[in-house]
């Protein structure tokens, strides 16, 4: 469970919620518990002899001297081998260690009187009800006299009179006595009404407290939940945007978009069920239980024996569930990878018909998705039955023995009744939270994967790094290598150059010889494996990597668009421009004059379709951006290599605007677009192996003449 005590970093600092939310669930369990126990004063007031009073004052004695008496029943008053129950207290038990065993009383003592409540000439006999309230009230830390009948070895009841060490009163006592003072001592029929009037109250007034902890605990915890996952995604995403660019090259964009929706999901589902069903049904059973321990031990501690087995199983079961859904998480990965990737490619998909191709392959994955879904489904299926039999077993073994000691008169009906309730109470609260490991085996699976990201490595940057001035002199590649991540063969093999600072400068060589790698390298897209890249003699890696890349701006063939306004868009390469810069930029750009013709014009929204707009027009949309960042260098990466002969005049166009006073850096196929570069580098195989201008290099340089002779055929 690592990586879920990792992501409870984002729980504990919303430490004054945990703090309602515990309260909360105090107040659950204890007001459950006394719910439950209320039982026990409706059955004593529809069934019992003794009523309230009575019940209580016999409580209050057991707890205080540790004397057990029976309730009186039908058959005691009918039994001639019986004193009459009317007139005596039976004890049928004493308590260990407790002051009763040290005062001498017995089992089956008959208690006849009772410090001020004692038999004489005058009184014969006194009301066992009396004789409840006189030992329950008597004097604490005091010194009474009680009197017994014991049958002695002739059968024959004898009197007896032992003195008996009251203790301290129970610390429920004052509080019980101020609500029985509600209901009237005598049994008839309206003080019994009247008596259970008070009851069903008491119970309304405590089930509403606990429904109201119930709202404010499950709301809490929601809240405590999706602010946790909510920061946890943020810090996700802000870590990844940091990330090299190395790692979205290898990275599958669906797999860390699925870590970011589905994964933190999943981790929220299973936060939200510890802070909510992880400590409310085990706090809840704990209440109930302490209520059935309260009642009887031993019953409770016989349904406790099912608990060892329980927690094994659960166990086992959370550690196969791990492993499934970690399967399952990657084949979502997956699934959304083939979503996008089948909606991005409609076009080929339907001109080539590969629709059963696609089908066959999306099937492939959403079969393999349902297998790992079905297993964990199978696995959490089995969790409640299995919990279920042994919580039924254990409890079946408890209701044996409980019946077998009622009959024997070692516990009474009602509290009996009231056991079985709280007992099966606790044990639907411990099936409840059955699935709690399950779903935390889960989450800590999807831990893992958020993990995984979040552990690696953001774009380093040195602690005394400085700050870099604007470019004034010039770039300078020094014997510079380079081997992309994952890779073994160099891209750039000893490269030198030297770049004048506001001069144009064209890169030009086959595929696969380095160009783009060569203009990467210079905003630290990646670093280099040895040389120096040096701008006015800083080493570009002692440099903050922020001041660094406020000297680029970058168009590429790729028109990178976001899902915003026009205005917006051109706006990302300066934070604070005003509506008037953007607008000029636009006019530079030729951008302005379609921009205008829309219908909502600079507040139309450019979605993932383009909103319609040509790939001509978004170039024109990201050269506005660069000319509004106004850097003092310009990457331009086959900038118009997918573009119409309409918009590359104005592109070529609206790059001329901007080269001025700039240094320029041009990777480019077309050579209408660098014949007229300052500068004309040649590169081949990862190597500059010529530089000038193009009158020099057509005669001087085969491998450049071949370039140009194959794009003017294929123009």
């Amino acid at each position: 469970m690592v990586y879920l005590k990792r992501i409870f970093g984002y729980v504990w600092p919303q430490w004054h919620r945990l703090i309602v939310l515990f309260a909360s669930i105090g107040f659950i369990t204890v007001f459950l518990s006394l719910n439950f126990l209320m039982i026990i004063p409706m059955l004593k007031v529809m069934m019992g002899q003794e009523g309230l009073h009575g019940y209580i004052d016999r409580k209050v004695s057991t707890d205080r001297y540790g004397l057990i008496f029976s309730a009186p029943d039908q058959v005691d008053f009918s039994d001639p081998n019986r004193l009459d129950a009317t007139y005596h207290l039976l004890i049928t038990g004493v308590r260990r260690n407790s002051q009763a065993e040290a005062s001498g009383f017995k089992q089956y003592d008959y208690i006849v009187g009772v410090h001020n409540k004692l038999i004489n000439e005058v009184n014969k006999k006194i009301p066992s009800i009396q004789l409840l309230a006189e030992l329950a009230s008597a004097p604490p830390e005091d010194v009474v006299e009680i009197q017994v009948k014991r049958l002695n070895e002739e059968e024959q009841f004898e009197l007896l009179t032992l003195n008996l060490e009251t203790g301290k009163e129970p610390y429920y006592f004052d509080l019980i006595k101020k609500l029985l003072a509600y209901i009237p001592l005598e049994q008839t029929s309206d003080t019994k009404i009247r008596a259970m009037s008070v009851v069903i109250i008491l119970t309304t007034i405590l089930t509403l407290i606990r429904c109201i902890a119930t709202f404010i605990q499950k709301y809490i915890g929601a809240k405590i939940t999706f602010t946790a996952v909510a920061n946890l995604r943020a810090d996700t995403f802000a870590h990844i945007i940091k990330m090299p660019i190395g790692f979205f090259a290898s990275c599958n964009p669906s797999d860390s978009v699925s870590r970011l929706k589905i994964d933190t999901s999943l981790v929220g589902l299973a936060i939200n069920t510890l802070l909510g069903k992880a400590l409310r049904e085990p706090a809840k059973a704990i209440g109930l239980l302490s209520g059935a321990i309260w009642i009887d031990w031993k019953l409770t501690l016989i349904f406790l024996f099912a608990a060892p087995p329980t927690f094994w199983a659960v166990a086992r079961l959370g550690k196969r569930i791990k492993r499934a859904t970690k399967k399952s998480l990657v084949s979502s990965a997956e699934m959304i990878g083939k979503l996008t990737e089948a909606f991005h490619g409609i076009m080929a998909i339907k001109v080539y018909n590969r629709q059963d191709y696609e089908k066959q392959h999306f099937g492939d994955i959403n079969q393999n998705l349902l297998k790992h879904q079905l297993k964990i489904s199978k696995i959490d299926a089995a969790t409640n039955p299995i919990m279920e039999v042994l919580g039924m077993t254990a409890g079946a073994v408890a209701l044996l023995f409980g019946i077998h000691w009622v009959i024997e008169g070692n516990l009474e009906a009602p509290e009996f009744l009231t056991l079985i309730a709280l007992l099966a109470a606790a044990g639907e609260s411990l099936r409840k939270g059955s699935d709690v490991w399950n779903q935390l085996q889960q989450a800590n699976a999807a831990g893992e994967r958020i993990y995984s990201i979040l552990d690696q490595d953001i774009e380093k940057e040195k602690a005394d790094a400085v700050d870099l001035p604007k470019l004034k002199n010039k770039i300078e590649f020094k014997n510079v290598f380079f081997t992309y991540p994952k890779t073994q063969n160099p891209v750039l093999n000893g490269v030198n150059l030297a770049i004048s600072a506001g001069s144009t400068v064209a890169i030009v060589g086959p595929n696969g010889s380095g160009k783009t790698t060569l203009v990467n390298l210079l905003p630290r897209f990646y670093d280099v494996d040895s040389g120096e890249i040096l701008i006015d003699g800083s080493n570009i890696r002692n440099c903050t990597l922020q001041s660094l890349r406020e000297q680029f701006a970058l168009v590429t063939q790729k028109t990178i668009t976001f899902n915003d306004t026009i205005a917006a868009n051109i706006a990302y390469g300066s934070k604070d421009a005003t509506t008037e810069q953007i607008i000029n930029a636009a006019k530079q750009a030729y951008a302005h004059e379609f921009i205008t013709g829309l219908p909502k014009g600079y507040d139309t929204l450019i979605g993932e379709s383009g909103a319609g707009l040509s790939g001509g027009q978004l170039q024109r949309i990201i050269i506005a951006r660069a000319i509004i960042k106004d850097p003092p260098i310009l990457i331009f990466d086959e900038a118009t290599s997918q573009i119409d002969a309409e918009s590359e005049a104005k592109i070529h166009k609206a790059i001329e605007n901007i080269m001025h006073n700039r240094t320029c850096l041009i990777v480019a196929h077309r050579f209408s677009t660098i014949i007229s570069a300052d500068t004309i580098v040649v590169m081949d195989k990862g190597q500059v192996i010529a530089s000038g201008r193009h009158e020099e290099l057509i005669k001087t340089c085969r491998l450049y003449q071949g370039l140009y002779e194959t794009q003017l055929i294929q123009s």
